[in-house]
């Protein structure tokens, strides 16, 4: 078993009582509090903490996310297993549910005050609404047990109150204050990052001799991690080792997450080794906390292998799972695409009689959406109510947004007026993807009466209106995303967003003077343009063949200090590329170059196929040059660009070189490329060369109309009739004669293999497939007529004809090679 080396706590000046001990505690972790870990039929004994108000189970852990289940009467902050502080499903929270979170948390507040019975609610009000401490407390000053006190101080939301509070429980010299005082006070003070308070407390417990228990330490770890003081936390451990307590299954909880948030697995899992393994103390530790903590890590992670090895160990060893337990694993195993394990989690977890609760039936409903499996998402939530589960904002958020991406109407339509009944709020994410959901669906109507139910609320915020603005304008409708525009400047709420998305309308719609007229107005509204506006707005006008005008803003963006990368020049080099100014192309890359603008390996590539298209073989040449100098090793793209380059100047050579690097390169060579080799070893007649390649793109299904017109061309020239003729009955059988092409190669070959009912055949198979011939095709039927015995003379009137008037010439040429197929075939 793998020793931790004290040695590392000596740099904090202290030493370990346990010998070969190394911890070190990452950065801030977030414990969810209050839920419960205790479950029916689990024969473990878990630790408690043993004092005058009650004990303290482990920790536990939802999605992932560490969960400590602490005494209320010690600990502060109690948190609310349905309704979590934080929603992990990564939605938005807004104005209207953070109050009604305020006031659910007043109304549970004082609940909870009510629920304690005796005097302890009216000195809570005294406190509160009493400053002078004496007056407050004078009813009750000779009575107050220990309890009292401890409730008391929880009970505070601000410390310095607490802080005045305990002091006046020290200076009245009546009242013991033991260690759970000060336990409650640490975590106050923690809680408000008052370190200097945190150290005096400490200084005065020792001072007293009021020896710190292991809750103690945990406290001041828990609070010192939480505020990223790693080191601090360290140095809580450190001393808790020196005087000799060993970590329970809480410190192991708390040091496990600090590892996780800080990346550090491997050490978490060490930690949890040695601990389990009893080398921290004299007895083995079997505790269900500490691997819910672990397992949750490796869920964290990515690390599905070790979440289930030991998910494993741990039923191997007697340890009975938990609902959080089943919950993570199902969370572990289902983002991992595993939902047969899923399907065998839900089974173990009904023979252990360990029930689903809302948080189980949410994941199994967010997994089955994204597995694109919505009727069994639907189903879980008719399973939870059945269940006499409630199901939270969460459940119904999940659902409606599933509803809404695959645009079931219907079903989401059902699903908020359930919500509506319940006086639950759509999150503005969900309520932007509903908007897209009505507009995909061609109910425009509905989807601007949807937006306004919102907007007249007045509590939309800006990415709201950004994300409807977006959702009208990228499918068109410009004038729904100007009146959301209109609606957002009315009511004062732009931001640049707004205006990056009502850009991107107009480019959509095409209409590039209001998109640059829009942008030139943004300093009217004290708004300044970011660089995802330059990049959108020059986007827009490079697509649009511009690139003049993109210019301008990429020199203003520049000047702006917005050009973090090439990208934005990239787009307007492309434009000119494509437009055949490789001139400007080439000006633009220069003065990106001396803009201190480093040019990646996309702009290289665009300048080497733009120079390969007009066959510039030394400007192609010279920009791979600077590739290669500015540390780019080629790619595919570079390499398919060298090949159409060398294909049209005719360097074999260079060609092959290039084409062995495609074959080893992840992508290897395609279509085009093998067609580019194909083309040079044709015109060499390097007949095997040529059929290698094409033999290997046959077998990968990839050839196509041109290979085989090449192959069929070549053999055509070196007279294999046969082998040709073979070719152009494979392009047949595989629907390849779609052009006049192709067409006119089989009709040429056939014609001069005497071939030639196949040839008139085949001209029908053109004309009945509406290709029109073209000079190409004609001069081979003339061979036809020719070898049929019509003249010369009447075959120059056809074409003359032909050249007169399309249609009638047409018809004249299939008037005569009818008539003199028919003869042949009498």
């Amino acid at each position: 078993m793998p020793q931790l080396d004290t040695r590392s706590l000596q740099i904090l000046g202290f030493t370990a009582n346990t010998a070969n001990v190394s911890v070190s505690v990452p950065s801030e972790q977030k414990m969810i509090e209050n839920l419960n870990i205790g479950q029916k039929g689990n024969s473990r004994i878990y630790r408690k903490w043993q004092n005058e108000i009650g004990g303290v189970a482990g920790p536990s852990s939802i999605d992932g996310t560490l969960v400590e289940n602490r005494n209320p009467v010690l600990m502060g902050d109690v948190g609310v297993s349905g309704d979590r502080k934080n929603d992990k499903s990564g939605e938005s929270r807004f104005g209207s549910e953070r109050r009604n979170f305020a006031v659910k948390g007043e109304t549970r507040r004082a609940a909870k005050q009510v629920a304690y019975g005796g005097c302890i609610p009216s000195m809570l009000r005294a406190l509160k609404i009493i400053k002078d401490l004496d007056e407050a407390l004078k009813p009750w000053e000779e009575t107050l047990s220990n309890k009292e006190r401890s409730i008391i101080l929880k009970e505070q939301t601000n410390w310095e109150r607490a802080l005045q509070i305990f002091e006046w429980f020290n200076r009245k010299g009546c009242y013991e204050l033991n260690v759970i005082h000060y336990n409650i006070l640490f975590r106050i003070l923690g809680k408000a990052r008052r370190w200097d308070q945190v150290e005096i407390l400490w200084g005065e417990m020792v001072s007293k001799r009021i020896a710190p228990e292991n809750y103690t330490y945990n406290t001041l770890i828990d609070v010192y991690s939480k505020a990223g003081l790693t080191e601090g936390a360290l140095l809580w451990l450190g001393k808790m080792y020196k005087q000799g307590l060993q970590p329970d299954e809480v410190t192991v909880g708390i040091v496990i997450q600090t590892y996780k948030k800080a990346g550090q697995v491997g050490k978490a899992e060490q930690f949890f080794k040695i601990w389990s393994s009893g080398n921290f103390g004299a007895e083995k530790h079997h505790s269900l906390y500490p691997y819910n903590a672990l397992i949750d890590t490796y869920g964290k992670t990515g690390q599905f292998k070790e979440a289930s090895e030991t998910f494993d160990r741990m039923l191997s060893e007697g340890i009975v799972p938990n609902t959080v337990t089943f919950n993570t694993m199902i969370h572990i195993c289902g983002n991992h695409g595993r939902m047969e394990e899923v399907a065998s989690l839900m089974t173990k977890m009904e023979d252990l009689h360990c029930s689903p609760d809302t948080r189980t039936h949410n994941i199994l409903i967010s997994l089955h959406a994204k597995d694109n499996n919505i009727d069994e998402a639907a189903s879980y939530f008719k399973k939870m109510k059945a269940a006499g589960l409630e199901p939270d904002m969460v459940s119904y958020r999940t659902l409606l947004y599933a509803f809404s991406l695959r645009h079931m109407v219907r079903e989401a339509e059902s699903m908020l007026i359930e919500m509506d009944k319940r006086g639950l709020e759509v999150d503005e994410h969900t309520q932007s993807a509903m908007t897209r959901m009505y507009i995909d669906v061609g109910m425009l109507e509905q989807s601007w009466s949807w937006f306004e139910r919102f907007h007249v609320k007045g509590e939309m915020s800006s990415e709201c209106y950004s994300a409807n603005i977006d959702a009208f304008g990228e499918r068109g409708h410009l004038l729904e995303a100007e009146k959301v525009f209109l609606y957002c400047q009315e009511l004062m709420k732009l931001t640049v967003m707004e205006f990056n998305v009502m850009i991107k309308a107009y480019g959509v719609a095409k209409e590039y003077n209001k998109a640059c007229e829009l942008f030139n107005d943004m300093e009217n509204y004290g708004i300044s343009p970011d660089s995802c506006t330059y990049n959108t707005l020059i986007q827009i006008l490079s697509t649009a063949e511009l690139p003049h005008r993109a210019t301008a803003y990429v020199r203003e963006m520049q000047v702006a200090g917005l050009v973090d990368d090439c990208a934005p020049y990239s787009a307007v080099i492309s434009s000119f590329a494509k437009l055949g100014e490789l001139a400007m192309a080439e000006d633009l890359f220069k003065e990106m170059v001396f803009n201190g603008v480093q040019p990646d390996i996309v702009i290289f590539g665009i300048l080497i196929n733009a120079f390969a298209e007009v066959g510039s073989l030394r400007e192609a040449m010279d920009y791979v040059k600077a590739m290669n100098c500015a540390g780019f090793a080629g790619n595919s793209v570079i390499y398919n660009s060298l090949m159409k380059l060398y294909t049209k100047v005719g360097y074999l050579q260079e060609a092959e070189e290039t084409y062995k690097l495609l074959q080893i390169s992840d992508d290897g060579p395609n279509v085009y490329s093998s067609n580019c080799m194909i083309d040079l070893y044709s015109e060499r007649t390097m007949v095997g060369h040529a059929e290698e390649i094409f033999e290997s793109l046959k077998q990968r299904g990839e050839a196509n109309e041109f290979s085989f017109a090449m192959m069929l061309c070549m053999y055509k020239k070196i007279g294999q009739f046969e082998q040709a003729s073979g070719i152009a009955n494979e392009m047949n059988e595989l629907g390849l004669l779609t052009d006049v092409l192709s067409f006119s190669n089989v009709i040429g070959l056939y014609a001069l293999d005497g071939k030639l009912k196949e040839a008139v055949a085949t001209f029908r198979q053109m004309i009945d497939s509406s290709v029109l011939p073209d000079d190409s095709t004609f001069r081979s039927l003339g061979v036809v007529l020719i070898k049929c015995g019509v003249s010369k003379e009447a075959v120059r009137k056809l074409e003359l004809a032909r050249r007169e008037d399309i249609q009638c010439g047409l018809k004249a040429w299939m008037r005569a090679l009818s008539s003199v197929v028919g003869r042949m075939m009498l």
